[in-house]
Formats: C-alpha cells, structure tokens, sequence
C-alpha cells in the first residue's frame, strides 16, 4: 500500500513538474489575455443576495493544464468570464 502511494505522488509531482518546465522553456509566449466580468454578490439583511457588476476586466493567465507562477491557466478563465465575489 505505501509503495502505491509513493508511486501515485510521484507521478503528481513529475506532472506538474513537467508541466512547469513546457511553460518556463517550451512556450515563447506562455502568458495570455482573458477579459472576465467580476460582480459583488452582497448579502441583505433579508437573506437575499444583491448584485453589483463591475466593468469587464482583463486578467492575465498562462498557457498550461495547471496554475503557474500565480496565474491561474487559460482553458479554467475561458469557461469562467464571470466572476462572483461575495461581501
């Protein structure tokens, strides 16, 4: 049972290793562009939650299957444009 264990962290850390070393020396230009819309979800003393949109912002991310040097990657902003913060 160890040695499965062992095995299956091993392979996480030598994917995401892998994935790092395309970003950092593979990809010229590993950073894209997304424009996402953010909006403040403010809870009333009601229970009902009231909306405030921002205008759209762009936000910076990487060209990876993982997040990277504090970007979160592309594919993930692409299918999240809209983005909730909740006060």
């Amino acid at each position: 049972m160890r040695r499965i264990v062992l095995v299956i962290l091993a392979c996480l850390v030598l994917g995401y290793a892998g994935d790092y070393a395309v970003v950092r020396f593979w990809i010229r230009n590993p950073y894209g562009v997304v424009q996402v819309r953010p909006y403040y979800a403010v809870r009333q003393k009601s229970g009902k939650p009231d909306f405030y949109f921002l205008d759209p912002q762009d936000q910076t991310c990487v060209h990876s299957l993982l997040p990277h040097m504090g970007y979160p990657p592309c594919w993930y902003l692409k299918k999240h444009t809209q983005q909730r913060i909740d006060m």
